[in-house]
C-alpha cells in the first residue's frame, strides 16, 4: 500500500483573510492561520448592541471624534509573531483614522481606542489570548463583559459572579484591570462621563 501525501493547509495572512471572508451569516476571525466562524447567541448580540448604542450616544452628546462599530476587524499578533484577525463585539476608533482610508476594507492594523468582547463559551480567548494580543497592539482600553459568569473562579471569585472587567493600558504599555460588579459604576477612560453600572449592563434584556 502506498501512502498518498496530503497537502498541508494553507496558513492565511491577515490580508488574505480579509479578502476571503465568507458571505454567510455570522462573524469570522483568523485564528492560527485558519478562518473560524463565530455565531453568538441573541443575548450576546443584545448586550453588544446596547453598549454600541451607549457609546454612540456619548459620541453624539459630547461631539467626540470617535467612530463606533461592531463590524471592524483587527490585525493582531501573537507572542511568536503570528498574524491573527480579531472581530471585537464593539470597536471605538479615532474618526480621523477611520476616515483617512475610505475605500479600504473595514479592517485595521492600527490600534483603536477601545474594544469590547462579550464572553462566550470559549472564554479563554477573551481572558487570555485576546488580552495578550490587544495589549501587544497597544489598544488603550479593553472591556470583557462576562454576563454568564463563564470565566474561571480566578477571575470571577467563588461563587462566580457576573462581572465587567476594564483593562487600561498604563505608561509602560501594560494593562491594569478593574473589576465591576453590582452597583459599581463602570469607569471608562474613553467615555469618562458615561453613567452605566455593571448591574444595569449585565441585566440588559430584549
Amino acid at each position: 500500500m502506498t501512502a498518498t501525501p496530503t497537502q498541508p493547509k494553507q496558513m492565511l495572512s491577515f490580508e488574505q483573510f480579509v479578502k476571503q471572508l465568507p458571505d454567510a451569516e455570522g462573524r469570522y476571525e483568523l485564528v492560527n492561520g485558519e478562518i473560524v466562524k463565530i455565531l453568538p447567541i441573541r443575548l450576546h448580540e443584545t448586550l453588544a448592541e446596547f453598549l454600541s448604542d451607549s457609546f454612540k450616544d456619548e459620541v453624539k452628546r459630547l461631539k467626540l471624534n470617535y467612530w463606533v462599530s461592531g463590524r471592524i476587524m483587527l490585525r493582531t499578533l501573537t507572542s511568536n509573531g503570528k498574524e491573527q484577525g480579531r472581530h471585537p463585539d464593539v470597536t471605538v476608533v479615532d474618526k480621523t483614522l477611520w476616515e483617512s482610508k475610505p475605500f479600504d476594507y473595514s479592517a485595521l492594523t492600527e490600534p483603536p481606542q477601545l474594544v469590547v468582547e462579550v464572553v462566550s463559551t470559549n472564554w479563554e480567548d477573551d481572558y487570555i489570548d485576546k488580552l495578550d494580543e490587544y495589549q501587544r497592539l497597544g489598544i488603550p482600553e479593553y472591556w470583557i463583559v462576562d454576563y454568564l459568569s463563564l470565566g474561571s473562579r480566578n477571575y470571577l471569585g467563588n461563587p462566580k459572579e457576573p462581572t465587567v472587567f476594564v483593562y487600561l493600558l498604563d505608561e509602560n504599555g501594560v494593562y491594569q484591570m478593574t473589576a465591576y460588579r453590582g452597583t459599581d459604576r463602570i469607569i471608562s477612560r474613553t467615555f469618562p462621563e458615561l453613567v452605566l453600572t455593571a448591574e444595569y449592563l449585565l441585566e440588559v434584556r430584549y
